[in-house]
């Protein structure tokens, strides 16, 4: 049971741990062309000197402000949801779920979902002339990948009880 125990612990720290990185990192636009290399984030763009995005905070741009609460939104539930299963660890009954701790997992899983399909669709959006003609970055590339990793932290909580 200890083994199980540290294993849903890792597994829900590397999951935080790439959400912070996907929030946090600025490569989730990259434009390489010879001479020319630009990475944008979700809330600057950077090639020698970084540059906040044009009319980010706009109603034009309703999209990305949806993106960037929604990505932070996924990273302070996955943190809280950590601080609930502690919590519920020493708190909770033996045979009991970790009911909360999952549906607060589940719901940051949710919500990197919809950030990186919302950044999907729209990206040509957000990207004004020669920014429209890259590709997407290892950071956008990361909240894919959190994305199955709390989906599948917040379903093993529904399924662990706690037993001796």
């Amino acid at each position: 049971m200890l083994f199980i125990l540290a294993f849903i612990i890792l597994f829900h720290l590397a999951a935080a741990i790439l959400l912070f990185v996907a929030t946090i990192h600025n490569a989730w636009w990259v434009v390489s062309r010879p001479g020319v290399n630009i990475i944008s984030d979700l809330w600057y763009t950077c090639n020698t000197t970084c540059q906040f995005i044009e009319d980010s905070h706009t109603v034009k741009a309703a999209y990305l402000q949806a993106v960037q609460a929604t990505m932070i939104l996924a990273t302070i539930l996955c943190c809280v949801s950590f601080f609930v299963f502690i919590l519920q660890l020493f708190k909770i009954k033996q045979g009991e779920r970790f009911i909360l701790t999952a549906i607060i997992q589940i719901l940051a899983s949710l919500c990197v979902m919809i950030a990186a399909s919302i950044y999907t669709a729209e990206n040509k959006s957000f990207h004004k002339g020669d920014l429209q003609e890259g590709s997407f970055g290892s950071s956008y590339v990361v909240a894919w990948i959190s994305f199955p990793m709390t989906l599948i932290s917040g379903l093993m909580y529904l399924v662990l009880r706690k037993r001796k």
